[in-house]
């Protein structure tokens, strides 16, 4: 089991931990921002991270590994190589929901985990459970290397996260960092959103 501190410590080294003004994928404000994809540019990283995670859910009969593109992508497939079993992606359609594409198809009865990179809403997260349960799977579990929610999120099943984060975020008209002005608004995740 990783310590708090070398969690932390991966955190640091990795460049995961941004300060400034974010608009975050589900529109709110913040001031930090946990930009988890630089956990995945080094596998020293990544591998304790989500060994870390996996071993939440060893025990749990787990058949399949699902995450949303593109922060769950790489996650997913570590994930799945410590539970040794298979692995994909959803992608959101023309339409913008989440789908499954490039022939991937869940076994109806697959004990399947979700993985996030970061939940913060949980938005994304929701939308993947839908849809593994639309297919006939069944939701294990809900694994993410951060949890901004400082862990008042409920997905309705299991869930575990490696970091724990209680981050401030507010929606856009009540934004302190906005009404103060001369701090740039910035998007740094991956889905396209207009900067208000």
């Amino acid at each position: 089991m990783l310590s708090t501190q070398r969690i932390s410590e991966i955190l640091k080294e990795a460049g995961v931990l941004m300060e400034g003004h974010f608009l975050l994928t589900s529109g709110r404000h913040s001031d930090k921002y946990l930009q988890c994809a630089r956990i995945f540019r080094n596998t020293r990283y990544s591998r304790e991270l989500c060994s870390e995670l996996a071993s939440f859910f060893a025990g749990d009969g787990i058949g399949l590994v699902i995450g949303p593109a593109m922060g769950a992508v790489q996650m997913a497939y570590e994930v799945s190589a410590h539970l040794n079993c298979e692995n994909f992606f959803t992608e959101r359609d023309e339409n913008g929901r989440m789908a499954l594409r490039r022939g991937f198809e869940i076994i109806p009865g697959t004990k399947t985990l979700v993985v996030e990179d970061v939940v913060t809403t949980g938005g994304s997260v929701f939308e993947v459970i839908e849809l593994v349960r639309a297919a006939g799977g069944i939701v294990a579990g809900v694994g993410s290397i951060v949890d901004r929610t400082g862990g008042k999120i409920d997905f309705g099943v299991k869930f575990k996260s490696v970091y724990c984060a209680d981050v401030t975020s507010w929606e856009a008209d009540e934004c302190p960092l906005c009404k103060q002005g001369g701090i740039e608004l910035v998007k740094p995740g991956s889905r396209k959103k207009p900067l208000a």
